[in-house]
């Protein structure tokens, strides 16, 4: 999968892609099923996706809480498996959000990218404002000569399948909710960290990973998959994880520690991927380190069984 960020600088032999847009955040069920309409409504075309880097609401609310279900790198990756040709992730800027509705679509989607077919959710808005809707769209591609599909939104048993519902659940400490939406386990992806090395010395080694940037789960312990992507460990493992600020040892940073089943070896600076398959217990303190390696053989015992069964 090629990346292009500049819509200005596209290369003839990558014009003329049939594309959904969005932001795509977690890639779930309905993210999927628009990209699966751009592929089927012009299934000679390459097949693209158009997304935004940084999230727009970063960009309006750079002091907002992090809210994001995966990186970048992250998305691109999810993307690619799904058989994406092209990734258009275009900076969003100030530039970008100056854009009238009809200037996005002329300046960018048309004579930019030359896409021949766009697809968008039904909860489709650009432009300046956020004032062009779905509809709008199909108006200007008629009129600057490229198709237009709205794809509606999809639900669940109980809801529309959203980023927003998603987070909510991973927030309930709910990650199977979660994994029905998002069609694949909710992963925290990226490079394993320096950390104090308590592990070792209690029995449980650990990778640790920074969350910084992203919608934090609920705190607590996780049975886990766990990805290594690269280096000579590469390959899939079963784990247990605490998510959380260590408060038996005064930490207030949130990050990911990962004891890995059955596993020697050092992956400092390996890229993980970590998939949350279950809430096993909040976040709690204990009264001494005797006490917390015993919670931990429990942990690792419970994880093993559900990790089993999958």
């Amino acid at each position: 999968m090629r990346i292009i960020t500049d819509y200005e600088q596209v290369d003839p032999l990558h014009r003329g892609a049939s594309a959904a847009i969005g932001n795509f955040d977690g890639v779930h069920l309905g993210h999927q099923s628009v990209i699966a309409l751009a592929r089927d409504a012009a299934p000679h075309a390459p097949l693209g996706v158009v997304t935004f880097e940084p999230h727009p609401r970063i960009f309006f609310a750079p002091d907002a809480p992090p809210f994001r279900l995966m990186s970048s790198a992250a998305r691109a990756s999810r993307l690619a498996k799904l058989g994406v040709d092209t990734l258009f992730e275009l900076p969003f800027n100030a530039d970008l959000a100056a854009l009238s509705p009809f200037d996005f679509a002329q300046a960018v989607l048309k004579n930019g990218l030359g896409l021949s077919h766009v697809v968008v959710g039904a909860d489709f808005c650009f432009g300046k404002a956020r004032k062009g809707t779905a509809s709008d769209l199909v108006r200007f591609g008629t009129e600057l000569g490229f198709d237009v599909t709205i794809a509606p939104l999809m639900k669940s048993s109980t809801q529309t399948v959203s980023s927003t519902a998603i987070r909510a659940a991973l927030s309930d400490a709910r990650p199977r909710d979660a994994a029905a939406m998002l069609g694949h386990w909710h992963r925290i992806e990226g490079p394993v960290i320096g950390g104090e090395r308590r592990g070792r010395t209690l029995g449980y080694p650990t990778a640790n990973m920074s969350i910084e940037g992203l919608h934090p789960p609920a705190f607590g312990v996780y049975a886990v998959l766990v990805d290594v992507l690269d280096g000579p460990h590469t390959g899939s493992y079963h784990g247990v994880a605490s998510l959380g600020v260590r408060p038996m040892f005064g930490e207030n940073r949130a990050n990911l520690e990962t004891f890995i089943f059955d596993f020697t070896g050092d992956l400092y600076g390996a890229n993980l991927s970590i998939g949350l398959v279950e809430h096993l217990r909040g976040e709690e303190k204990f009264d001494g380190l005797e006490q917390l390696i015993t919670q931990m053989d429990a942990d690792s015992a419970r994880a093993r069984t559900i990790l089993a069964a999958l």
